[in-house]
């Protein structure tokens, strides 16, 4: 992390008029930048740092400043519940909290002072918290990046400032980040892969980072987009790159495929955050996407594969990046090293040398690594076979009626799914995406019965993980009467 700011005082004097920073109402260069740091810096008289903002040029001058001034930054996912929130700050102690949106903040029992000042045009509020129960943070622990385990309570990932910088460097190598580039992030940069890819990666190279309001980029709330203002922002910003999870950049394929023209700048889509299914990939490409599917986790400090121009496999994750180091335990599983994190905040021990990762897949002769799913989510069916949910969900979304998919099957004599249909389809259009995914699965992994959401899952609703991942078991609990009505009728594609 202090080599990227060292990288940004070097850019501030060779290029300090040239532009770090955009978000479509405010512009940084790189003189700007660096004295927006340095005199926010003054002003962060603490040890850990809340962040709860929308995304904007404000957002990495205080992430920055923070590092800079030596404290421990810690996201807060605006699509967290006011009850995962309330668990964060308690879990992480930050004695404070700074955000753009003050109604979301504190219990005042809690809160000592309250400033407001304002950075790169954004009006900030600055909270100093009172601190109680604070644990020890793993040595050099540069940000904390909640994730959800299995229970709803996120876990704090304690990432090293040394391992930043070693995912960032990696990172900018791979995807031939260069100074004329214009990064556009459309992800909350409360995740650690939109700060890394978003902003590090860009501004390391002396590029442009573009960090529109998701408002901008056409989101409501945490999983709701409109698709002509999310293309829109494409043409407006005109990147070269971007990171897009599998449901964006089918949102993208759709848009493009309905004859919107995409921006000629683009060169470089990087896709993940949950799987993506080769077809996808294939119908990007196909209209001239230049998507790259990667492979990471937070315990590995985001980004551990990816496939890259000259060096990619279709279906495949990629190849590990040049810091990290992949191999397949008897079982199956993906253990990884390199630039993994110093430990869960509240859990002491010496930092982990490997990390089992909980997914499980297989690398080909030349090192390309294929991921089939999570290790605790597959399921055996009622014949014996063994099927990773992710897999089959993958071929379900990839197309164009079925925006979200949850499948089950645990013992059962069939598989059944609990589906998102995408605005407008009808249930014979679901039918046909079903019987299309089908296809290109074998026999017992196919879906045989299905019933619709009342809702798309997300963050908020507690059906989904804060990084996009299904909450299968709260899935299960609040459509258990469907499912079992599916099982009890055994008939293929019955709607309730």
């Amino acid at each position: 992390m202090r080599n990227i700011l060292k990288q940004m005082a070097r850019h501030a004097l060779t290029q300090p008029d040239k532009i770090a920073l955009s978000d479509g109402v405010s512009t940084l260069t790189y003189r700007d930048l660096n004295r927006a740091i340095a005199e926010l810096g003054v002003r962060i008289a603490a040890e850990r740092v809340a962040v709860m903002m929308d995304n904007g040029v404000a957002w990495p001058v205080v992430d920055l400043a923070i590092v800079a001034c030596g404290a421990v930054s810690i996201p807060v996912p605006a699509f967290f519940s006011d009850g995962q929130i309330e668990h964060l700050l308690a879990d992480a102690a930050p004695d404070l909290l700074i955000t753009d949106r003050p109604e979301r903040g504190v219990a005042l029992s809690r809160m000592l002072y309250h400033e407001t000042i304002v950075v790169a045009g954004t009006e900030l509020h600055l909270f100093s918290l009172e601190v109680k129960n604070r644990r020890t943070l793993p040595s050099d622990t540069s940000k904390i990046t909640y994730t959800s385990g299995t229970t709803g309570h996120p876990k704090g990932v304690c990432v090293t400032c040394a391992a930043i910088g070693q995912v960032t460097e990696s990172l900018a190598s791979a995807v031939s980040a260069e100074p004329g580039d214009r990064s556009l992030t459309v992800l909350p940069l409360s995740t650690l892969l939109a700060n890394i890819g978003g902003i590090y990666v860009p501004l390391s190279r002396g590029a442009t980072a573009m960090l529109p309001s998701l408002t901008q980029c056409g989101f409501t709330g945490s999983s709701s987009v409109e698709p002509q203002a999310f293309l829109a922002a494409f043409h407006r910003f005109a990147p070269s790159a971007t990171i897009l999870v599998p449901q964006l950049l089918k949102l993208l394929v759709e848009c493009v495929q309905g004859g919107a023209p995409l921006p000629s700048t683009l060169r470089f889509v990087a896709v993940g955050g949950a799987p993506c299914s080769e077809p996808l990939i294939g119908r990007a490409k196909a209209l001239g996407i230049p998507v790259y599917e990667g492979y990471g986790l937070s315990e590995a400090t985001s980004v551990v594969c990816m496939n890259r121009p000259g060096s990619e496999r279709p279906g495949s994750v990629g190849m590990p990046l040049p810091h990290a180091r992949v191999r397949i335990a008897d079982d199956g599983e993906i253990i990884v090293a390199g630039a993994l994190f110093g430990g869960y905040l509240g859990l002491y021990g010496a930092p982990p040398g490997t990390w089992h990762t909980g997914d499980t897949g297989w690398l080909d002769s030349d090192g390309f690594l294929y991921v089939n799913g999570r290790k605790k989510t597959a399921f055996a069916t009622a014949y014996g076979r063994n099927v990773s949910p992710e897999w089959v969900e993958s071929e379900l979304v990839a197309t164009r009626a079925i925006l979200q998919a949850a499948v089950f099957g645990e013992g059962r004599d069939f598989n059944v799914a609990v589906i998102v249909p995408a605005p407008g389809a009808s249930p014979g259009q679901v039918d046909s995406a079903i019987d299309a995914a089908n296809a290109r699965l074998p026999d017992y992994a196919r879906i045989h019965a299905w019933c619709p959401a009342e809702c798309p899952f997300s963050a908020r609703d507690g059906l989904a993980r804060p990084n996009g991942g299904l909450d299968r078991q709260a899935i299960a609990a609040r459509y258990a009467t469907h499912l079992d009505a599916l099982y009890e009728r055994e008939a293929p594609h019955v709607h309730p």
